[in-house]
């Protein structure tokens, strides 16, 4: 049973909510269902609700070797989705895209010869399957004339979708100074492609493929274990040690996944699996609000009424440790106060819920009732209470930023 209190915070340019929620647990339960992994990075994500069941430095910035092609896959996606492009588009395998990835780089490779034309139905899976990155560079310099251009567009793209941290410099994940993600951002990714991609993700979970002759086998460790595995990307490289973006289904239950900087392909199967195999086995539902029920209140300037009701579209749940529940601290941000006109439906702040020390949630909320502009009196009224109350809010902050 959870209970519920609700506060307010004053902040310079912000508004915060404080919603306590607030279970009792008894910690030798939880300390047995704790998890240690060899991985420098990690993070876990419930893909449906979006609770982090597991995070290690998943904000850290880190090279993502052959894990960038997910976002190289993504930005070939989305063309296909917006009709630029179509699994029968054709691509040539230019001298730098045979050099510079193919056979003779040493590095992983879809084996395409110099000059060919090829599908793009073909290229994707000599990207996802065989990891080529001979098959990248060639659709990179097909949609944007160079691979640098290409890899500006996954930048632009990343930024679109949230992923805030991530920078991309080329679309094979070969080592570059400056191209780095976090691993919180490939785990967004993924699921971003998984439900937003339904139909060309299956690529992702094919066992092999075959191309001039030679049949290569995915390197996804996970997809040959009977654990629900269906995608996505493994990595390495000497700058990110192994890693994995990685997804699985059980029960109905998906679970995203993503470990880097390991010392083996082995330790990188280990770790995956027991990562995954212990957030199917160690975590239930607890559902704190249905969807459309109000959430909180965010404050209104300048508008018909003071406050606004906040919903989320679907339901607030949140993945505790089975048999026990955690302390959860869930806090309404917005930058605030909001202006009006509002219309119902606007996304107008977050509900960010901290589960201990991990940011179990980030979900966006959405006004629950239109705010019509508010008559003359009403936004004079509202501005001078808005500098009566701005030097408070300043002062709390002077106060409690010395503490």
């Amino acid at each position: 049973m959870f209970l519920f209190k609700l506060l307010f915070r004053p902040a310079a340019g912000a508004a915060v909510a404080i919603l306590c929620v607030l279970a009792f647990f008894d910690p030798e339960v939880a300390r047995a269902q704790s998890f240690q992994t060899t991985a420098q990075q990690a993070i876990l994500v419930d893909a449906d609700s979006g609770t982090v069941l597991f995070e290690k430095n998943a904000d850290d910035l880190m090279a993502p070797a052959s894990m960038a092609k997910t976002m190289t896959v993504e930005v070939i996606f989305h063309e296909i989705q917006e009709g630029r492009l179509s699994l029968d588009s054709e691509f040539t395998i230019s001298e730098n895209a045979w050099r510079k990835g193919g056979a003779a780089s040493g590095g992983s490779a879809m084996f395409a010869q110099v000059h060919s034309t090829i599908k793009l139905s073909d290229l994707l899976r000599g990207i996802i399957v065989q990891s080529g990155n001979d098959a990248a560079i060639a659709v990179a310099e097909g949609i944007a004339g160079t691979e640098e251009n290409f890899a500006r567009m996954m930048t632009e793209r990343a930024r679109e979708l949230g992923m805030t941290r991530s920078t991309f410099r080329n679309a094979t994940g070969y080592g570059h100074p400056e191209q780095k993600v976090t691993a919180r951002d490939l785990a967004k990714l993924a699921i971003h492609i998984i439900e937003t991609y339904p139909d060309l993700y299956k690529i992702f979970g094919e066992r092999e493929f075959t191309w001039n002759r030679i049949r290569q086998q995915n390197r996804n460790p996970l997809l040959a274990m009977d654990i629900g595995a269906d995608g996505l990307k493994t990595g390495n490289i000497d700058e990110s040690g192994y890693g994995l973006t990685a997804s699985a289904v059980q029960n109905g239950q998906r679970l995203v996944l993503v470990v880097n900087g390991l010392k083996s392909a082995r330790d990188r199967a280990n770790e995956s699996r027991k990562l995954l195999e212990w957030g199917f086995r160690a975590f239930e539902a607890r559902q704190l609000f249905a969807a459309g029920e109000t959430v909180g209140e965010a404050q209104v300037f300048g508008g018909d009424r003071r406050s606004l009701p906040l919903v989320s579209l679907r339901p607030v749940q949140v993945l505790l440790p089975r048999g026990s529940g955690d302390r959860i601290v869930a806090r309404i941000v917005y930058t605030g106060p909001l202006r009006a006109p509002i219309k119902a439906g606007d996304k107008v702040a977050h509900l960010q819920v901290a589960r201990g020390d991990i940011q179990a949630l980030d979900i966006p909320l959405y006004a629950g009732e239109d705010v019509a502009v508010g008559t003359l009196s009403q936004r004079a009224f509202d501005g001078l209470l808005e500098v009566g109350t701005g030097w408070i809010r300043r002062a709390f902050i002077a106060v409690t930023d010395r503490g």
